[in-house]
């Protein structure tokens, strides 16, 4: 039953499938309260964090998930390169409540963290605390760790946290969907808000408007989870077999296994 709602959903959303204007009002609503929300922040009406380090938000504005946290990593990469010594929060998606800030390591439970946090203290290897409270998990990582400068994987819109700079993901292939915003359509803030900030990127896009950067997530190797081998993918062209995915746009995955040849059941 959930599935169908999510997917019933989806279609709405991008599929340009007619949504009753019952939902409008709700929209309408929603909108109201963001752009509220926004300005008792700007105004200081609402109290917000200032680190003495600088904050870079990547984050989105569509419900689920457009590539982030692959680009967290490759931006956590590029700064190491740089002799920066990063360190990258979360909210710890998919884990426990986490109202108490977690420090990550490579062998977390994710359970308890989520598999994002996991997967990026194992990939970015720099410190990685996970909380509901931005500037709690924030807070954490600087006391326990000599960062010079923090990533955010998600929290565009939690202002309780200032930031530097604000970098956002757009699916190249969906973009803002019907361009509403929740329950309409699947926007967390209007789509005037990408005006605002610093990097508009958009992965695997159709095409891209003035001022937006491309990147691409691709696979080239398959492992296997029990033993750790690993195979290319062009090893298994013209197989049959199942493909699953948890991904915010799953299609993107299943295009790029059809692409290398393989003959997937989704």
């Amino acid at each position: 039953m959930k599935a169908k709602i999510t997917r019933w959903f989806e279609d709405a959303w991008y599929k340009e499938m007619y949504i009753s204007a019952w939902f409008m009002p709700l929209s309408m609503f929603y909108v109201d309260a963001v752009r509220l929300r926004r300005f008792l922040y700007r105004t200081g009406l609402k109290k917000s964090v200032r680190l003495p380090v600088p904050v870079v938000i990547v984050g989105n504005l569509t419900v689920g998930g457009t590539g982030k946290t692959p680009l967290v990593i490759w931006l956590v990469q590029l700064l190491k390169q740089q002799g920066y010594k990063p360190g990258v929060i979360s909210r710890g998606y998919a884990g426990g409540e986490n109202q108490q800030p977690l420090s990550v390591t490579a062998n977390s439970d994710p359970r308890q963290v989520g598999d994002e946090a996991l997967l990026l203290a194992r990939r970015c290897d720099c410190p990685v605390v996970v909380a509901a409270d931005r500037p709690a998990a924030a807070r954490h990582l600087l006391a326990e760790n000599a960062c010079d400068v923090i990533i955010s994987d998600d929290g565009l819109q939690h202002y309780a946290l200032q930031r530097d700079i604000e970098i956002v993901v757009i699916d190249g292939q969906r973009r803002f969907g019907n361009g509403y915003c929740l329950p309409v359509g699947p926007l967390r803030e209007p789509p005037e808000r990408v005006n605002s900030v610093d990097l508009v990127v958009v992965n695997t896009p159709k095409e891209l408007l003035e001022g937006e950067i491309a990147m691409q997530c691709k696979g080239d190797s398959l492992r296997n989870l029990q033993s750790g081998e690993r195979q290319p993918l062009s090893a298994f062209a013209g197989i049959e077999c199942h493909a699953v995915a948890g991904i915010g746009n799953p299609q993107r995955f299943f295009d790029q296994l059809a692409a290398a040849g393989l003959n997937c059941q989704t």
